[in-house]
């Protein structure tokens, strides 16, 4: 089916549906050398939004403490019986699973982006973390939570990429964020099982930490309950301005011809990328234009903007829409 058929065919599925990640949450550390919340995006979840604002991390305590401590991606999928801090708050919410990703510039540490997930019969999607320890020329599967697609986990457990090979691979070479738009082809290595549990679009994220190694986190998005409605790659330019250079939308197809900028700092995606710090935005008409026009057209409502660094500096910025 050609891209641009499956972006009218599942406009209405999508709409309504619950997404795979329920609260989005970026913690920052502080004067008092703790980590506390900057900002999120609960999904209506208030009692949960009231236990983070009033809770802290010192390094290495609970999950954001634990992604500082390590300086790497964490997936945690037992939120009651671990270190996890909000277990019971995170069980009356229904939240199940959690990533925690640093987000270091050179050694020091700007904020912790954690993502949560929650149990659901119909929950069909992935979040995976690989790996290359240094030294290696593979790439394997650290971790990951896939909801209730049990087949395609264990299909990504014995699979290895190498450099430039499948998404993870892609990213990797690339240093800088990479989108699918469309899983159901044979780039996908592993295509015919994502085809199979609905898996259909996709974006790699390298996550730059100072331990040795590689480490790429893929975000796969399935129709059911999609991660995003839109994703989209945004390359630093020589004057602290951004340009988009790639992404997909379910509505627009693809992106990145067009020449659309933002200038230094300007709305969420621009303050992450002048800050280091992800940012939220849960009202999207007060972006520039080129993100509320956007938005407005396709009935976007959330966003979220992840800056990717590398070893020369902020790379781009990775930016997802519900």
């Amino acid at each position: 089916m050609a891209i641009d058929t499956a972006v009218r065919s599942e406009r209405d599925v999508l709409s309504g549906k619950r997404p795979f990640i329920r609260v989005t949450e970026v913690w920052v550390p502080g004067a008092d050398g703790k980590l506390s919340l900057k900002d999120g995006l609960y999904g209506g979840l208030a009692e949960f939004e009231k236990v983070a604002r009033e809770t802290r991390f010192a390094r290495d305590e609970g999950l954001p403490g634990k992604a500082w401590a390590q300086a790497r991606p964490i997936v945690l999928k037992d939120l009651v019986g671990s270190y996890f801090k909000r277990g019971a708050a995170a069980e009356a919410a229904g939240l199940t699973c959690a990533l925690a990703v640093p987000v270091f510039e050179g050694e020091t540490l700007n904020a912790v982006l954690v993502l949560f997930c929650g149990e659901d019969r119909d929950h069909v999607g992935a979040i995976e973390l690989w790996h290359t320890p240094e030294g290696s020329y593979e790439m394997a599967l650290a971790d990951g939570y896939y909801g209730t697609a049990d087949v395609f986990e264990w299909t990504a457990r014995h699979v290895n990429f190498m450099k430039g090979s499948g998404l993870p691979g892609q990213t990797w070479e690339a240093e800088r964020p990479v989108v699918f738009a469309d899983l159901r082809a044979p780039r996908f290595v592993r295509w015919e099982k994502a085809q199979e549990v609905g898996i259909s679009r996709g974006i790699g994220i390298p996550v730059a930490t100072p331990e040795p190694g590689v480490f790429v986190l893929t975000l796969l998005s399935a129709l059911a309950t999609p991660i995003a409605r839109r994703f989209e790659v945004w390359s630093l330019e020589a004057d602290g301005g951004l340009t988009l250079t790639d992404g997909f939308c379910e509505r627009a197809g693809l992106l990145g011809a067009a020449p659309l900028r933002l200038g230094a700092g300007e709305g969420a995606v621009g303050a992450a990328a002048a800050t280091g710090i992800p940012a939220v935005s849960a009202d999207l008409s007060g972006e520039p234009d080129v993100i509320a026009s956007a938005a407005r057209i396709a009935g976007l409502a959330t966003l979220v903007a992840l800056p990717v660094y590398r070893d020369t500096g902020l790379a781009a910025v990775a930016v997802w829409y519900l």
